[in-house]
């Protein structure tokens, strides 16, 4: 119910506030005064919708910004929706709840895409939209007789928004919610649901059928396994046996080639310590001669050395005394015999002595100079001799070093370095080629350590007698075969162990589950049989409830009727397939609505516009706006009317009252009414005038 109404540059109003109460509120004045305007601002406080064409018309001429606000009363709670609009068309909503004079906002602004809608939350609080309320509780001028002009399909929607049917179609979609969130819940906890089950039990029929068909395999499989088990232990058997033969046979080969690699390293070292014999006899077999000829070379060495020292001493005399001779011959040549005497202390002498006679000298010189050539020869044969005794002499020092390096003093021992050399050359003739027993034995001849290697290879070969390798052999493929074949049996065995375990393990699985979505079924059928039975909108419970609903709108229309004096005196509203059509009687005689005067047409549609307001008392929202309801009534009729609002707004009747907001010209027919709020709406410059009468 409203119970008050607050407009602020609302279209033609300024600044105009209304008070509500129980019962029948009239507006009365002229067209244009504002009395339609009330309707607009209820549907724009509550829904933000209007009959204006656009939401800048309701803004008052001269105005910069307009507000309603409605308070409302629903379900014993109080509420109040306010909305704005400025000239730039920018809205802004709220809705609160009053409690004990504090606002709790339950809603603000329209951001939808942050789930945040005053409108949504309105309609959810009153349990209509804008076009239920419309068509339900809001009859605007000439649209009185739309209800039984509206097509039947049309009149039972109406009548399912009005008794609140088309709640189901929520209490449906909300229950097909729980049935998907059950699936879903009961999906995450199997990984199924109850629409699997077919499959399910396909899958449990298929692994049985697996198992059935897998269980003589393993039986087989467990026939050849024992069978390879035992064909595998005889032969491990048997390999144990020979396999230390087999190892020696291993260890024989390694001394064989132990033997023969140190035979080959003892051959290949006698042949080195032969040839460096060989080298050290070819080196010193000729130094012997060369050697004791080093004492008498040096000896002469040094004769000749001495000769050639006293050769050059004689000659550098001779060459002294030539210079003096060369000295004394300048000097003759000053002193020469002038008229006999001396040309010095000039006596008489006869001759100068001669060593002062040129003649002399040169003689000397002469003498002195052939002594030096011949002297010069000597020492040159000297020299030649010295170099070649020298050569000699190198010869045999290098001779006696080499028989010094290998420790050769004597020809003697020479000799027997050359039959050791002989010696070892038939040793090594005489060792055969490592292929036989008894070239082993040839072979280990040639020292102490071979005689050893050979005696631990005889040894090794009495330990392994009888023993035959390509038998040995045969016989390791055979154990690795059956090894083989007993390991693919193995894993053949295993795999359909596996598959039988699985699928049994499968099948225990499968049942569990089956189990419980036998239960989920079993509730998602009642839930399915709610569905059907109780929120579907054409299931019993919705037709039961149109059935009672249209049997009291009808009754109650047709008490409205006979009110209104009428000759209608009954209306039959009937449900049919999909739609709900609408029959007058009189008395007994049907009566085509399009038979029926205008007037008649408006009290039928009026008749039948109470009766729904009659059922709407019990809702959330229950009052009815009428404009121009007494259009094309006469008088009594218009008091009929009267009377029937008057006897909806008795709250002494013990139902629920109706509040009615009629919007008329006719005000005195209210005069003699319990009608007493009635409001008078007049224009003025300064906006809607509105006065309690």
């Amino acid at each position: 119910m409203i119970t008050s109404i607050e407009l602020g540059n609302f279209i033609s109003h300024s600044e105009t506030k209304l008070d509500f109460e129980d019962g029948v509120t009239v507006f009365v004045g002229h067209n244009g005064a504002g009395k339609s305007s009330i309707i607009d601002a209820i549907t724009f406080a509550l829904f933000g919708e209007h009959t204006r064409k656009s939401n800048k018309s309701l803004i008052r001429r001269g105005a910069s910004q307009a507000f309603v606000k409605v308070k409302f009363t629903s379900k014993n709670k109080t509420y109040e929706a306010t909305r704005k609009i400025d000239s730039k068309g920018t809205l802004s909503a709220q809705f609160v709840e009053l409690q004990n004079g504090q606002e709790i906002m339950r809603s603000a602004g329209e951001r939808k895409q942050f789930g945040e809608s005053t409108t949504h939350e309105i309609e959810s609080t009153l349990g209509l939209d804008f076009q239920k309320l419309k068509v339900a509780s809001i009859v605007q001028q000439g649209e009185l007789g739309a209800i039984i002009k509206a097509k039947p399909k049309e009149f039972k929607e109406l009548l399912n928004a009005i008794i609140g049917i088309d709640k189901l179609d929520l209490a449906s979609e909300n229950l097909k919610v729980v049935q998907k969130s059950f699936r879903q819940s009961i999906y995450q906890k199997f990984g199924y649901d109850d629409t699997h089950i077919p499959i399910l039990r396909k899958e449990v029929e298929q692994k049985e059928l697996e198992i059935k068909s897998a269980e003589p395999q393993k039986t087989e499989l467990e026939y050849k396994k024992e069978t390879k088990l035992q064909e595998l232990q005889t032969l491990q058997e048997k390999f144990s046996s020979e396999s230390s033969k087999e190892i020696t046979v291993k260890q024989i080969e390694e001394r064989k080639s132990e033997f023969a690699k140190y035979v080959k390293d003892a051959i290949v070292y006698i042949q080195r310590t032969i040839t460096e014999k060989e080298r050290k006899i070819h080196d010193c077999r000729s130094c012997f001669d060369v050697a004791l000829k080093k004492d008498d070379l040096d000896y002469k060495l040094q004769t000749i050395k001495t000769e050639i020292e006293n050769i050059v001493r004689k000659t550098a005399e001779l060459q002294t005394k030539k210079a003096v001779l060369l000295e004394h011959a300048e000097l003759a040549k000053k002193l020469q015999l002038q008229d006999g005497k001396c040309p010095v202390c000039d006596s008489h002498v006869d001759k100068l002595k001669p060593v002062f006679q040129t003649e002399h000298i040169k003689e000397e010189q002469e003498k002195i100079k052939s002594e030096i050539q011949i002297l010069e020869q000597s020492r040159l044969q000297l020299s030649q001799e010295e170099k070649q005794f020298l050569e000699q002499s190198k010869k045999a020092t290098a001779a006696k070093a080499t028989l010094d390096a290998h420790s050769i003093q004597k020809p003697e021992q020479l000799s027997a370095l050359i039959q050791e050399v002989e010696s070892q050359k038939v040793q090594i003739s005489k060792i055969p080629v490592l292929t036989t027993t008894s070239g082993l034995l040839q072979a280990s001849e040639i020292d102490s350590h071979a005689k050893a290697l050979y005696e631990k290879i005889e040894k090794l070969q009495s330990e392994i007698s009888g023993f035959d390798p390509a038998e040995f052999s045969k016989l390791k493929s055979n154990l690795e075969l059956t090894k083989m074949q007993l390991s693919k049996i193995d894993q053949e065995y295993g795999a359909i162990t596996q598959k039988i375990t699985h699928a049994a393990q499968r099948i225990t699985e499968l049942n569990s589950i089956l189990g419980e979505l036998d239960r989920v079924k079993e509730f998602v059928a009642r839930l399915d049989e709610i569905q059907d039975n109780i929120y579907n909108r054409d299931g019993p419970v919705a037709t039961s409830l149109r059935s009672w609903a249209l049997f009291t709108i009808s009754a109650k229309a047709s008490e409205y009727l006979e009110m209104l004096n009428t000759k209608i005196h009954r209306i039959t509203l009937a449900e049919k397939t999909r739609e709900i059509s609408i029959t007058c009687y009189s008395k007994n005689t049907i009566i085509d609505i399009d038979s029926l005067s205008g007037g008649e047409q408006v009290s039928v549609a009026l008749a039948l516009r109470l009766g729904m307001a009659h059922l709407l008392g019990s809702s959330n929202l229950n009052f009815v706006i009428l404009d121009e309801p007494t259009t094309h009534l006469d008088s009594e009729r218009r008091r009929s009317l009267v009377r029937v609002l008057s006897q909806l707004t008795d709250v002494s009747s013990g139902a629920t009252p109706i509040q009615f907001l009629i919007i008329t010209h006719d005000a005195e027919i209210f005069e003699d009414s319990s009608v007493e709020k009635i409001y008078r709406f007049e224009s003025s410059p300064e906006g809607t005038q509105v006065a309690l009468l």
